[in-house]
């Protein structure tokens, strides 16, 4: 111990007055800690003090950001992933030198212990503390879980299970996951949400910044839609925007689940501006919507029956004033579903699958209520029918004859008397008795729907738009009989 005399007037001593009596009159330990807070007053050159209303602005500018691996690294040493016992202390120290006035607590539960140093090495889950100001609470809570997602081995990697914000307190539970893909993906899910958008305007700022002033000038009444979207529309045709839905949901329409659709379908629809506010009532669709002309709100219904018949489920519509109902038959869908796979993989001829669609056509009384759901269910079965036949008989190319052969073959299964006659590149097809449409003498308009609806399919998946079908008679209309007529280009009739 070195001992020295020193001198101090009453002006002096009465400024160590206060740390005197702190330490109950001892001297010395007064005096060491005023040098201790002296040596902490020097800041390194590239460390400045900011105040905190202007720090709090900063920070909340930020939010939704993750921290720069660089400032992240300077932070907390990398190292401390090994050493869960200590990173609390680092962090609260370097808390405590910035003066945030926040306090971090981490609980684990203990995985795996390196006896020889006494370090937790691996947690199975851990539970992040912290106490103070919301926007310094927040950032602290992101630094440590983006520090410890991106630091932990590729072996016991973890993920962000929940964020909870409770008055002074913010809480983050992270648990063991499979891979570190999950664990930076809910790293951007909880904190990471304004990454992407950010980078975008950064990479297109003149773009985003003229796209904001239109949509905020217009009162937001700008419709924004995908190219594929728009071209239909120009084209005449009805669209089903499931572009945009697949690019979201990053696979093909028909492998979205419905649970999984319906929220794309909201997103979709009222981010695009398409309809104003979109609800999920269980499996139903509500759309709202200030179109004034009945022809684009029909399309719309349209569009989006379409959209949920390609992904496998069947809906029907009801227009009302400034709403669209889309409600769900999932008794119908499941046996239409149902019965479109047991064509697609079955190894049975034609015949057989013929009697699985003639007995769900004898049910269609069932669903009376539905013709929209009978409309596609025909759609559907007519061209799985088509597709089994031409495999069945290796068709490489469809013309006018082997369809003349294909349907005389499923005719004469179902009992339907009908007759071909072709005139150049015209086809007749008349049918004098349907046998399924027929219940004790009378007749099931349903079932004739569902039966025109599959023959037009068929002819669809033949020949695509090239084949002009010309009604001439229906019995649904009160004719005798049913007759249309196939048109083709001539080079398409040999």
């Amino acid at each position: 111990m070195v001992t020295k005399n020193i001198s101090l007037d009453n002006e002096h001593f009465n400024k160590l007055k206060p740390y005197i009596e702190k330490h109950n009159g001892n001297f010395s330990s007064a005096v060491r800690e005023i040098i201790d807070k002296v040596e902490k007053s020097f800041i390194p050159e590239n460390f400045s003090f900011i105040q905190d209303p202007f720090l709090n602005w900063l920070l909340e500018e930020v939010h939704g950001r993750l921290i720069p691996d660089n400032i992240l690294n300077t932070m907390i040493d990398p190292y401390l992933i090994c050493d869960m016992s200590n990173l609390s202390k680092h962090v609260n120290k370097k808390l405590a030198d910035l003066g945030w006035k926040v306090h971090v607590k981490i609980d684990y539960n203990v995985n795996k212990i390196d006896n020889k140093n006494n370090i937790i090495v691996s947690p199975s889950s851990i539970l992040i503390d912290t106490t103070g100001t919301s926007y310094k609470m927040n950032v602290v809570t992101l630094m440590i879980s983006q520090f410890i997602i991106q630091n932990s081995p590729d072996s016991s990697p973890f993920l962000i299970k929940s964020v909870t914000h409770l008055g002074s307190h913010t809480q983050a539970e992270l648990s063991s996951t499979a891979n570190k893909k999950e664990g930076l993906k809910s790293l951007h899910t909880f904190f990471g949400e304004m990454e992407d958008t950010t980078k975008a305007i950064r990479d297109r700022t003149s773009f985003w910044n003229h796209m904001i002033n239109r949509h905020s000038s217009s009162n937001y009444q700008m419709v924004t839609v995908h190219k594929n979207y728009f071209e239909d529309i120009l084209a005449g045709k009805t669209p089903m925007g499931e572009t945009m839905i697949e690019i979201l949901a990053k696979k093909p329409i028909q492998d979205i689940p419905l649970g999984e659709l319906l929220p794309l379908i909201k997103q979709v629809y009222e981010v695009s501006g398409v309809v104003d506010k979109v609800e999920i009532r269980d499996s139903n669709i509500i759309l709202f919507h200030n179109y004034r002309n009945k022809d684009a709100t029909e399309k719309i219904k349209k569009s989006l029956i379409m959209l949920m018949e390609t992904s496998g489920h069947l809906y029907d519509g009801k227009t009302a004033a400034n709403m669209l109902v889309i409600e769900h038959r999932p008794d119908v869908g499941t046996k239409i579903n149902q019965i479109v796979e047991h064509l697609k993989n079955s190894d049975n001829k034609l015949d057989q699958e013929l009697a699985t669609f003639v007995t769900y056509l004898k049910n269609l009384n069932n669903i009376h209520d539905t013709p929209m759901s009978i409309t596609l269910m025909g759609r559907r079965i007519g061209t799985s029918l088509i597709q089994e036949y031409e495999k069945e008989n290796n068709i490489k190319e469809w013309n006018l004859e082997n369809f003349q052969k294909a349907f005389t073959v499923i005719d004469s299964k179902i009992h339907k008397d009908s007759e071909w006659k072709t005139e150049g590149n015209s086809l007749l097809y008349r049918i004098r008795k349907c046998t399924i449409t027929m219940e004790d003498n009378n007749f099931d308009a349903y079932v004739c729907r569902a039966s025109r609806e599959a023959f037009k399919a068929a002819l669809d998946y033949a020949f695509g738009n090239k084949a002009d079908l010309e009604i001439k008679k229906l019995k649904a209309h009160g004719d005798n009989y049913c007759e249309v007529v196939i048109k083709l280009p001539n080079k398409e009739t040999n």
